[in-house]
């Protein structure tokens, strides 16, 4: 059986380092590694509406926006199919049919939708279709046939779900009709959650603490010198604290060896970068610059790349219709054959309304 990827983002702005580290840059890893004969990437535009139903507008334009970002990063739309979401009506369907295998406690209680809620501070305003989050996840998932899910660690309770659903269906309605994804997540464990520049937990628009895979290379080098480090470290020889200092967090996740004798050669690695730094001695300015070379390093072909994508929207717009048109022929052939195991294809099977 072929191996299957499905991933994606919901298009509620445009994508930042944190999505660079914690997915795209795996995800352009997974696709050119040929391991993989399937690789579908949804912008998930409906489940971004569960909590912007009110404000249809700013999804519509972040589409086209994360599209960009996909592209700059290198995912190539010839092994990769990009598709939008609510344009493919099988996973609505699939959703629909999902829902009578999932309690309402067993939603409640799923951790991450109690996180969502919480941080969205919904109180008793949930809306139906943010708590059924996870069950339409699992239509995406099974929809595409996807063996392997790319995620984060905080998204493992919601594949976990999808999993039950799988296990629920096919005892029900037969072996092997739906296949039961396994989680991957990334390999490099700071990336999972990279914190915002002023050291808040993860990343937010809203929070306004974000670098963005478009930002440009002044606004890139102005939020690193911003950044959140040790707030008691406050003269050059005072020792610094590496735990919750966020400038060490992203080299964590960023630096290579190579860097530091390209950029900062009186250090031979990140380990004794750390110890001169919690010994005292070593300022936070000259720490910053590192780190902003390494990031402009990263960000810089982007960003240029994002450019030449910029100046050919059509050809955007038909990759995305393109890669729908494709999504959609598989979603269509799982329905199908979820339907044919419910016993709900009347219509291709006429004994199954005439037997007696």
């Amino acid at each position: 059986m072929a191996k299957t990827i499905l991933t994606g983002d919901r298009p509620t702005g445009k994508l930042h380092l944190g999505h660079y580290a914690g997915s795209l840059k795996r995800r352009v890893e997974l696709q050119n590694s040929g391991e993989f004969e399937n690789i579908f990437i949804m912008i998930a535009d409906a489940q971004a509406l569960t909590d912007n139903f009110d404000n249809p507008e700013k999804v519509r334009q972040n589409i086209l926006e994360v599209a960009l970002d996909y592209l700059s990063v290198g995912l190539d739309p010839k092994i990769s199919t990009m598709f939008i979401q609510s344009q493919i009506v099988e996973l609505t369907e699939l959703t629909f049919y999902y829902m009578n295998l999932v309690t309402l406690a067993r939603l409640q209680l799923n951790p991450t939708v109690k996180s969502e809620i919480q941080m969205r501070d919904f109180k008793s305003s949930i809306p139906v279709g943010f708590l059924c989050y996870p069950i339409s996840q699992a239509a995406d998932i099974t929809a595409f046939r996807a063996d392997t899910v790319p995620v984060g660690e905080d998204q493992c309770p919601m594949i976990e779900q999808t999993r039950e659903i799988v296990r629920k269906f096919n005892h029900i309605y037969g072996e092997d009709v739906l296949i039961e994804p396994k989680v991957l997540l990334p390999d490099n464990a700071v990336c999972m959650r990279l914190p915002g520049i002023d050291g808040k937990a993860k990343m937010s628009k809203s929070l306004g603490n974000c670098i963005y895979l478009s930002d440009t290379k002044e606004d890139v080098k102005k939020k690193v010198m911003s950044m959140f480090t040790d707030p008691l470290h406050l003269k050059v020889e005072d020792p610094g604290h590496l735990e919750g200092n966020t400038v060490f967090t992203y080299l964590d996740a960023f630096s290579k060896p190579e860097h530091f004798e390209k950029y900062l050669p009186e250090y031979a690695s990140l380990d004794e970068l750390k110890a001169h730094y919690t010994k005292g001695g070593l300022g936070d300015v000259k720490i910053k610059k590192f780190l902003n070379a390494i990031i402009e390093e990263t960000l810089e072909p982007i960003r240029e790349k994002r450019k030449v994508y910029e100046q050919d929207i059509d050809t955007v717009y038909d990759i995305l219709k393109e890669g729908t048109k494709r999504a959609k022929e598989t979603a269509a052939d799982t329905l199908a054959k979820v339907k044919e195991a419910m016993k709900l294809n009347y219509f291709e099977n006429k004994e199954l309304i005439t037997k007696k």
